[in-house]
């Protein structure tokens, strides 16, 4: 029996951290242009932050045929890049003396009870389109939150996964011994 090196993977596009990045990505990508001034650096590093931590989630996930510990980094900087997005938001709010809403506030539970309903950006772009800055970063804050946390959970999955079944190198070990174990079965 043939053994496949390469494990067929799903679509990274049905990965739900990966859902809520890009629809990060949108709302950034929407929210800077609208509210940032053009001269200002921000704009360029809030989207490549946003960028970043959707792309490295793509990355990582095709990376995951062949290394788990190159899945891992990958999805670490996503993680990381996405935490940098996060501060800027924040400062956006504190400069601007605007209001970050509190865990226990009706505006975050709101939110954050949408943010686990709907993870489609088509979802969001029509809610934003008529919000506050205020209201756009506060939103953003708490799906940047609940990406964080997926990708955390994603990871530790992984980090079983390996456990597991171990690693590409193991698996090539395995199928090698068996093809000198069995010479007839090439």
């Amino acid at each position: 029996m043939e053994q496949a090196i390469l494990k067929r993977r799903g679509n990274y596009r049905d990965l739900l951290c990966y859902c809520k990045a890009e629809t990060i990505y949108d709302i950034t990508y929407f929210f800077a242009n609208k509210f940032l001034k053009s001269s200002d650096r921000t704009i360029d590093q809030m989207i490549q932050a946003a960028r970043s931590g959707k792309q490295n989630i793509i990355e990582g996930y095709a990376a995951s045929a062949t290394s788990i510990e190159t899945e891992l980094r990958l999805f670490n900087v996503a993680k990381s890049s996405l935490k940098e997005l996060l501060a800027d938001y924040e400062d956006y709010l504190r400069t601007r003396g605007l209001r970050r809403w509190e865990e226990d506030s009706i505006e975050f539970k709101k939110a954050q009870e949408l943010g686990k309903e709907h993870d489609d950006s088509a979802f969001w772009m029509e809610i934003i389109q008529t919000r506050s800055d205020e209201t756009i970063a506060n939103i953003a804050i708490i799906l940047l939150f609940q990406t964080d946390y997926l990708i955390y959970k994603f990871t530790n999955g992984v980090g079983k996964r390996f456990e597991k079944e171990g690693g590409f190198r193991e698996k090539l070990s395995k199928i090698r011994k068996n093809a000198i174990k069995n010479p007839n079965n090439l």
